[in-house]
């Protein structure tokens, strides 16, 4: 085992803590995505415009977030194993990382189903605007008939 100063020990707790922090972050951020894309899936079947719109948007935020997230992660992941590369990893970090995999799998594939449910509604309202006639299509409207009508006004004083 290599030796190493206090304050080289101290500075890897700090990043393990911070590393650690980070994960646990960012998984919180992918259950509550999976959380929305499970809730846009029944607005969906629903077929619930105004929520849809909601569950987009919200959707948007959290990703949003999960990349910024994911922006420091990436340097911080990189720090990690550049400073522990000799030692095993921590046990804690290793799960976290498989349990973000997972999660990332969950919403990749509820996204996929939410977008195939999608299509399938888009496709449905096509078809609906397709077989829209207009009843009123060759009926005389009052506002459309010329009729003549006078132009001049006699004014008499």
């Amino acid at each position: 085992m290599e030796n190493i100063s206090a304050q080289e020990l101290e500075e890897r707790v700090a990043l393990l803590k911070k590393f650690r922090s980070l994960l646990q972050e960012q998984r919180e951020k992918f259950r509550e995505y999976l959380a929305v894309l499970e809730k846009q899936e029944n607005s969906i079947e629903t077929e619930n415009p105004e929520a849809i719109l909601a569950h987009t948007e919200l959707e948007q935020q959290v990703v949003s977030n999960i990349v910024s997230l994911q922006k420091v992660i990436v340097p911080m992941a990189n720090l990690y194993n550049s400073r522990n590369a000799l030692s095993k990893p921590e046990q804690s970090i290793m799960e976290l990382q498989d349990d973000l995999a997972d999660l990332q799998k969950k919403v990749l594939s509820q996204n996929e189903k939410n977008r195939d449910l999608l299509r399938v509604h888009l496709s449905q309202i096509r078809t609906k605007i397709d077989t829209f006639r207009n009843p009123y299509k060759n009926a005389r409207s009052v506002y459309a008939e010329k009729n003549s009508t006078g132009n001049l006004v006699a004014l008499e004083a």
